[in-house]
């Protein structure tokens, strides 16, 4: 089927007169809809969700619904505007969420949230706090919402226990012969291992409780208004699903406070901006507000060392393994990647007194 025939199932406004690619995601095919009504253009964002990615669609846009729609009314009895601060689904002619075509591809449309942009890299700290901020708005929103009701999209993505596993059945394979130029990597995981269980067993013991998780907490995955530079929406919700709050934290400290790329060949140019920890920290905390219990926040700075560690074992398993998942553009690529996370692990777990420090502040 063609664009035009896709975006003719959903129910956009007026006569659609041109589909482009948008934007630089990876994973699913992503355009946007330019639409003529009679009061004006209205913008659509089509997609094409990857089913080798997610296998299961259906699951994932049952999510999406099911969080989209408690978020739309906690932000409207906030007074603010889920339009603009929420993305909003629209549906197919009969009514559904999601369209599947000939191909058995799953297609969703969102309304475009206009006068926003995304950024990978913050124009400053401010800018990384407020997007702290989103996040923690968003935690705080979902804190009533039963987490255990959604799918399990990727199953185990954030559980660093089965990730070390992964590790050791990909080492003991080692089927093309990598183990030996990347064995100081593969002693550091092993070293490093009793981090492994620190967030799993928490919530597997209920000391710290399930919550609904964004799972890809970068900067660009917040719109960012084009005038007041302010965080407007968290977008890219398709691994939403249950785990900890310490997921998103962890994770986004581990993207937003490295001053090198994620694949970095010189490690002299790998640091930890311990400033960007305390501007993303002040803005998570504020957005979150009370909903964060005191033995989250306890766990708060070492789950920055456990996601950029989980990572790093997640590089090298591929590496080990053979390619099979991330991308590579040369052969020695995701041990560089691994180097990178591993390096960055060692730099937090130097100042981990001092990240600690700048949790109490703001908790």
């Amino acid at each position: 089927m063609t664009l035009s025939k896709i975006a003719g199932q959903f129910s956009f406004k007026g006569d659609c007169l041109d589909i482009k690619p948008f934007g630089n995601g990876h994973i699913n095919d992503t355009y946007v809809a330019l639409c003529s009504t009679s009061e004006g253009d209205v913008r659509y964002i089509l997609q094409r969700l990857n089913s080798r990615v997610f296998p299961n669609p259906i699951q994932l846009m049952d999510n999406m619904v099911a969080v989209t729609e408690f978020l739309r009314k906690k932000i409207s009895a906030d007074g603010g505007d889920p339009d603009r601060e929420c993305l909003c689904l629209v549906r197919t002619l009969d009514g559904k969420n999601y369209y599947v075509d000939d191909n058995s591809d799953v297609w969703r449309a969102t309304k475009f949230i206009e006068n926003t942009q995304t950024y990978l890299v913050a124009e400053d700290r401010e800018m990384f706090a407020d997007a702290g901020r989103a996040f923690g708005q968003m935690l705080s929103r979902l804190a009533d919402f039963d987490a255990s009701k959604l799918h399990d999209v990727i199953p185990n993505f954030h559980n660093t226990v089965s990730r070390y596993d992964a590790l050791h059945k990909a080492a003991k394979a080692d089927k093309l012969g990598r183990l030996e130029g990347a064995r100081e990597e593969f002693n550091f995981a092993v070293e490093h291992s009793y981090l492994c269980p620190v967030i799993v067993d928490a919530l597997g013991c209920g000391a710290i409780p399930l919550r609904v998780t964004h799972n890809d907490t970068k900067l660009n995955n917040v719109l960012i208004d084009s005038s007041t530079k302010r965080a407007v929406c968290v977008i890219d919700l398709d691994t939403v699903m249950s785990g900890s709050l310490l997921y998103d934290f962890g994770d986004a400290i581990r993207v937003g406070c490295s001053t090198a790329e994620e694949d970095e060949r010189d490690l002299a140019k790998v640091d930890f901006d311990i400033d960007n920890f305390d501007a993303f920290t002040r803005g998570y905390i504020s957005g979150a507000g009370a909903s964060i219990t005191h033995e989250e926040a306890e766990l708060m700075p070492i789950s920055a060392v456990i996601l950029t560690y989980e990572c790093g074992m997640r590089f090298l398993t591929d590496y080990l393994d053979g390619d099979n998942y991330f991308k590579t553009a040369y052969p020695e690529h995701n041990l560089v990647r691994c180097r990178t996370q591993f390096k960055q692990a060692r730099l937090m777990l130097d100042r981990i007194e001092e990240m600690k420090n700048i949790v109490r502040k703001y908790s």
